[in-house]
């Protein structure tokens, strides 16, 4: 499974990426991710890489066992993985960013009676607020899907100004059944199926205070 984490430029922005109303980005070359912790059932130690772009603005991060299943003879431990991040990331003491949308892409194979959920929460470290995405999938379902979530509260979920913000992403895939019989995968990781997330953030001048 692939996440790839970009952080975009306002003015980078391609026609593919969703429409949105933003203020004003740093420079360009001036935001930089400078590494990532993790750990968790989905992503325990040493099973993730990360691949960071020459300019450092995009991180791709490889799971090898981010992986949910439910089923006869499956255990209960299996139905949900998560997986916390912890990113590094240096801009501008004079801005600050929010998280907008993600996108998310994968493959499920989920029969009828079988819901799955894929959850991320973001927040910053130090502060309260947070937001998340969300995708639910109602069996039966079978194939490979593409899903934009919009970010909830981005106003107010905020990182902090005048400082480095850890960015803090709280992940999980979940599966439930009321139909004992019925089997469901949610992700996998292979050279055809692959789990991708893209995040978009948008930026803001910090306002003096009074």
């Amino acid at each position: 499974m692939k996440w790839l984490l970009a952080l975009l430029p306002i003015a980078a922005a391609a026609p593919s990426l969703p429409t949105i109303e933003l203020g004003t980005a740093p420079p360009a070359g001036t935001v930089t991710i400078r590494g990532v912790t993790y750990g968790g059932t989905g992503c325990p130690q040493g099973t993730v890489s990360s691949q960071i772009s020459s300019d450092r603005t995009i991180m791709t991060l490889i799971f090898d066992s981010y992986i949910a299943s439910i089923g006869p003879g499956i255990a209960v431990t299996e139905q949900r993985k998560n997986c916390q991040l912890n990113v590094d990331i240096a801009y501008p003491g004079g801005f600050q960013y929010s998280i907008l949308s993600a996108d998310y892409r994968g493959y499920s194979s989920i029969q009828k009676g079988v819901q799955g959920t894929l959850k991320s929460t973001y927040y910053f470290s130090g502060q309260t607020d947070q937001t998340s995405t969300s995708y639910v999938f109602d069996g039966p379902t079978n194939g490979d899907y593409l899903k934009h979530d919009e970010a909830d509260n981005t106003s107010i979920v905020w990182a902090p100004c005048g400082t480095d913000g850890m960015l803090n992403i709280n992940s999980q895939v979940r599966l439930t059944s009321t139909n004992n019989s019925a089997t469901g995968l949610l992700t996998t990781d292979s050279t055809d199926l692959k789990f991708t997330q893209v995040v978009y953030v948008q930026w803001q001048k910090c306002t003096p205070k009074a």
